[in-house]
Order: C-alpha cells, then structure tokens, then sequence
C-alpha cells in the first residue's frame, strides 16, 4: 500500500514553501500522506488527475520492456496509461532549476509473501528527473531507502553515476554502468559493487517494483456493454483502462471449475453489491446455444434482460465493482469518476464498496470524483466508525493561477470537515434563499392584484 506520494515541479504541482525547525523558509516537494481509501475532489482542470497520473507514469515505466529507459513517458498505446510528450510537457511551467522529482513511501501488507521481500517490509522510493542536452530524459538522483538501509545514484559528468550508501561521504564507485534501470533499480553491475549490500538493495527494488506492478487503474470513460462475447476459457491479466476485460473476469468466474477460489466468488460478489446499490438484484451469465459465446443477462423486478438493454448505469459500474474483487490483496486500484451514470444512492453506496473492500481484502482505492453522494456517504461512515479517520483521507484539490493546490479535509469523529473549502459542491444555501426569495415576491405580486 502506497502511504504517501512526493511531487516537486510534476505538471501542476510545483514545490512549497517550508518552515524548518529554526524558522528558515525554503521551498521543497508537497508530499501527500495516503490512505487505504484516499479520496480527490476539487474543480475541472484544477491537477486531481495529475496525482494519479505520477503513480501511472511509475508503473509504466517499471513495467517497459526496455530495461535501460529512465522515465517512460509513453507513446506505444497498446502498453502505456498516457503519453505525457516530453520532457519539458511534464516539468512545471517556469520551474528552476529544471528538475522534478517523484516518488513514495510504501509499506507491504501483512499477506506479502516473506520470499518476496524478504526482510523489507516498508520502504521509500524518491527520483529527481532531468534533461540531457539531447533532450532525453535521464534519472539525476534515485534514492531507495528501507527501515534500516539507504542507497543513492547520483549523476555526474558524461552520464557516469555515483553509488552512494547510507550518510557516506565517499562514493562506492562511479561508472556510465551504474546508470540505473526503469528508474527504479541499481543494475547488476552496482549491486555486484556493494557487495554485502547487494541483497538489501535488491531487495527494495523488488518491492517497489511490486508496488508498481499492483497499481489496476480503470479510467472515466468505460467501453459500452456488446450484445454477446467470446469466451476462450482464460482469465484477464488485467482488466484495462476502459474495463475491456471485465466481462471476460466474470465469465471466468462463473464458468470456473473451482468454486472455492477468489476468481469463483467473484459474479456473485457483483451481484451483492449491484444489488445493494439498487441497480440490479443480480448478473449471470448464459451460453448461447452450443457456442463458445455467451451473454450477460441482469435481473430486477422479476425482469431478466440483456446487459445492452438496460440502462448505461450498470455496464458502467460494473468494471468498478469487478475490479474492487479482481485485484488482489495488496494491490492499488486507482479509480477516475467511478459515479459516472449512477443514480444519487448508487453513488453513496460506492463509498461503502471502497471502505469494506479495503478492510476485508486490503486493497487500497485512491478515487478522484466529483460526487457530493459518495463524499457524503463517506462522512456518515465515519460518524458510524464503520470508517474511521485513520482509513479514510480526503483533499480538496483547487487552483491558485497555474499551480495546483491541496487541502486536506479534516474530518472529526461526527464525520464532519472542520474547514469548508468556499463553495466546495457549489452554493446549496444561496440557491436555497434565491428560490425562496423568489416564492415570497411572487405572493406579493399576487395578492397585489
């Protein structure tokens, strides 16, 4: 699970100001402390997007094929999230010097296998990126860090790296062979140069790889429902950005051979939850003929239709609430407008999808929305300690000129946000008094006649 996200001059986030210990002012990156559900709301265009898109660019650099690349900054749109363009697209508009950095602090759950991580059971991941005169973009400093351990590359002359370890003054070596891989690793050739430290290194690099490799991201705008599919009896690896592998997730999971297994359980976790969000009392899939294609057909009211026919609702929250079960423990789900064509109750519903699945399977939702229902909902869980303040977060993301600007909404043991952003879900109260003004001038008018 990711616990906070670091940023320094990455698209609209450019650096704070910060007050030391001895009350010097200097400017440094904006970490954000993360929760197993972490919730984004804010304003159009005002950078909620560009959050989750750090921990995208991340994993689809971790996940290159090219072992030698620095920052994947897309353009193969079979395996990228995004293509951020160059350099220069995603460094901060005026910024100095012309660096930005990313990273995150992560601490694996309690599930993780031991052979995995072996001693590492948290650690922190930090990359100051630059431009070469080329125009490539390079790693400038890389810094790993564990509980007990700390390791650095830092870039010198003619792209040679430094390898650093712990507060050492000296450097381990300095080779162009040290130049590390997909931003996230030392190559083989510095961890064979640290020697005793070797493991430990690898041993971070593996982790934050996994965290990487965890993140499931489903964004806004959802592939419309087919009137039947194929079924080639396999299990998506992944379920994509527009929830294109949903269907074949729940065919495998109701066409399973095994009914003891997380992928069996999975339609019949749907149906609970579209049931509970009043949408649908449940889906089930059936065989067309003796084909190998079959469709989804959704039941409510005593009324069994194809998913085409009934209303964009359904097919929409359907990769949501898939992907809730579909990802496993341990992973991150980062979710943009999961409300989109869902009712008022069905979007208040959402936020108890986020809290109980994180709780039951540790699975953590980072959700940027603009859904006063789920933000709502989410309130009243807390007021019932069905959530509590440590699980859940909440910041109100908005706009000061070109830069992005966050506030934490601070809830209290009622659920209540001690501090309102101005016009946070637009002006309910004055819309309020402007119709009752209005009723109270038509009276007069009236009894005047």
């Amino acid at each position: 699970m990711f616990t906070q996200l670091s940023l320094k001059n990455f698209k609209a986030w450019r650096n704070v100001e910060k007050v030391d210990s001895s009350g010097q002012s200097h400017f440094g990156r904006i970490d954000i402390p993360l929760a197993p559900v972490t919730m984004l709301l804010g304003t159009n265009s005002s950078g909620k997007s560009s959050l989750l898109q750090a921990l995208l660019l991340l994993k689809q650099t971790a996940v290159s094929p090219d072992r030698s690349v620095h920052l994947n900054l897309g353009g193969n749109e079979a395996n990228d999230y995004f293509n951020f363009g160059h350099f220069d697209d995603v460094l901060t508009h005026n910024a100095s010097p012309r660096l930005f950095e990313l990273g995150f602090k992560f601490r694996r759950p309690d599930s993780a296998s031991a052979s995995e991580t072996r001693r590492l059971q948290s650690g922190e991941f930090l990359a100051t990126y630059s431009k070469t005169s080329a125009g490539a973009t390079v790693v400038q400093e890389l810094a790993l860090r564990s509980d007990a351990s700390f390791y650095r590359a830092i870039r010198r002359d003619k792209g040679a790296y430094s390898i650093m370890v712990g507060d050492e003054t000296q450097p381990r070596g300095k080779s162009r062979a040290y130049a590390p891989e997909r931003s996230i690793a030392l190559p083989v050739e510095a961890v064979q140069l640290l020697a005793a430290d070797g493991p430990m290194v690898e041993d971070i690099s593996l982790a934050v790889r996994r965290e990487l490799e965890g993140i499931a991201y489903l964004g806004p705008l959802r592939r419309k429902p087919e009137r039947d599919y194929p079924w080639n009896k396999s299990r998506p690896g992944e379920l994509g950005i527009d929830g294109s592998g949903v269907i074949n997730a729940l065919l495998a999971s109701a066409l399973s051979r095994s009914k003891d297994d997380d992928t069996a359980q999975i339609i019949q976790k749907v149906s609970v939850w579209l049931q509970r969000m009043g949408v649908a009392e449940k889906i089930e899939v059936k065989q067309l003929g003796h084909s190998t294609r079959y469709e989804v057909v959704v039941h409510k009211d005593g009324i069994s239709a194809n998913l085409r026919d009934v209303g964009i609702g359904v097919s929409q929250v359907l990769p949501v609430i898939t992907l809730a079960f579909f990802a496993p423990p341990g992973a991150t789900v980062i979710l943009e407008e999961p409300e989109i064509h869902l009712h008022p109750l069905a979007q208040a519903v959402l936020a108890e999808l986020f809290v109980e699945v994180s709780r039951d399977r540790q699975v953590q939702f980072i959700v940027e929305t603009h859904s006063e229902h789920l933000f709502r909902r989410l309130q009243t869980l807390v007021a019932r300690d069905a959530g509590t303040r440590d699980q859940c977060l909440l910041y109100f993301v908005e706009r000061a000129g070109a830069d992005a600007k966050l506030k934490p909404l601070l809830l209290d043991s009622f659920g209540r946000v001690n501090e309102w952003p101005p016009m946070f879900f637009g002006d309910a109260m004055g819309e309020t008094r402007e119709q009752a003004r209005l009723m109270f001038e038509r009276q007069r008018s009236g009894s005047g006649k």
